[in-house]
C-alpha cells in the first residue's frame, strides 16, 4: 500500500519519528538510509528529497524535539536572576532525572543518541550543543551576572582567569546528564543512597554550589522552583 500523502512537515515529522528509535537502538553508523526509509514507509528517493543528509536529519529531530515544550518556553521567558539560575539547574536536573512517564518516553532514546553520537563521529551531539548555547547558554550567562551583582554569587570561588559563565552551564549539564546516562537500563548503575527525588536535590545543591552560588542563596530558595511546579 502506498503511503499516504503529506505534506512537507508532516513528512519531515514522521521521519524523524521513525528515524529516533531506529538511531538510538543501533547507532548513527549503524543505520542505513534504506531501514530509515523502509521505517518511514517510503522510498530512499523521498527520503533524499526532505532530508538530504545525516546533518539535516539531525536538525530537524533537534528542532522538532524542542518544539513546544511548555517547559522550555517557560525557561526561555525568565529574566536573567539568582533565581533564574536556580531554576535552570532545577530544570535539568529534575527533566533528566525525575520525568514523568512521558518525558521519560521521550527523553530515553534521546539521550542514547548523545551517547552512540560521542562514541562514533559526535556530529549529532555538536548540533545538540550548540542548540543548547543559542537557547539556554546566554540566560545562564546573563544570570550569573545577575547573582553576583545581588551578592548572591561568592566572588572567589573560582580562581582569576577561570570563571567562563558558559562553562560553568556544561559542568552542570554534565552531573545531570550522567545521572540520567546512569539510568537508562530503568535502574541505576550509581549506588546512591537515599530516595531519588532527595538525591536530585542533593545534586541541585551541589550543581549551585560549585556554579558560586552562596550557601544563603541556596538555602532560601530550596525545593522545586515555581517553573518545576507548574509542570
Amino acid at each position: 500500500m502506498p503511503s499516504p500523502r503529506l505534506d512537507s512537515e508532516e513528512r519531515r515529522k514522521a521521519i524523524v519519528s521513525a528515524a529516533v528509535p531506529l538511531f538510538a537502538r543501533n547507532g548513527f553508523s549503524g543505520t542505513t538510509t534504506r531501514e530509515l526509509a523502509e521505517a518511514a514507509g517510503i522510498s530512499e528517493a523521498l527520503l533524499f528529497r526532505h532530508l538530504p543528509t545525516k546533518k539535516a536529519l539531525y536538525r530537524e529531530i533537534l528542532r522538532l524535539g524542542c518544539e513546544g515544550d511548555p517547559a522550555l518556553e517557560r525557561l526561555a521567558a525568565l529574566q536573567p536572576s539568582t533565581e533564574a539560575l536556580i531554576c535552570i539547574v532545577r530544570f535539568m536536573m529534575r527533566r533528566f532525572v525525575l520525568g514523568d512517564e512521558a518525558e521519560r518516553t521521550e527523553l530515553d532514546p534521546r539521550l542514547r543518541l548523545v551517547l552512540h553520537s560521542c562514541i562514533e563521529d559526535g556530529d549529532y551531539a555538536r548540533e545538540l550543543f550548540e542548540t543548547v548555547t543559542e537557547r539556554v547558554v546566554p540566560l545562564f550567562t546573563a544570570s550569573i551576572e545577575a547573582a553576583a551583582a545581588a551578592g548572591d554569587l561568592v566572588t572567589h570561588a573560582w580562581p582569576a582567569g577561570m570563571d567562563d559563565a558558559a562553562n560553568r552551564f556544561w559542568f552542570a549539564q554534565h552531573v545531570a546528564a550522567m545521572m540520567a546516562f546512569a539510568a537508562l537500563s530503568g535502574r541505576s548503575c550509581i549506588p546512591y543512597r537515599g530516595e531519588v527525588e532527595d538525591i536530585v536535590e542533593q545534586a541541585v545543591a551541589f550543581v549551585l554550589r560549585g556554579i558560586g552560588i552562596t550557601d544563603a542563596a541556596v538555602a532560601g530558595r530550596a525545593g522545586p522552583a515555581p517553573l518545576m511546579a507548574a509542570d
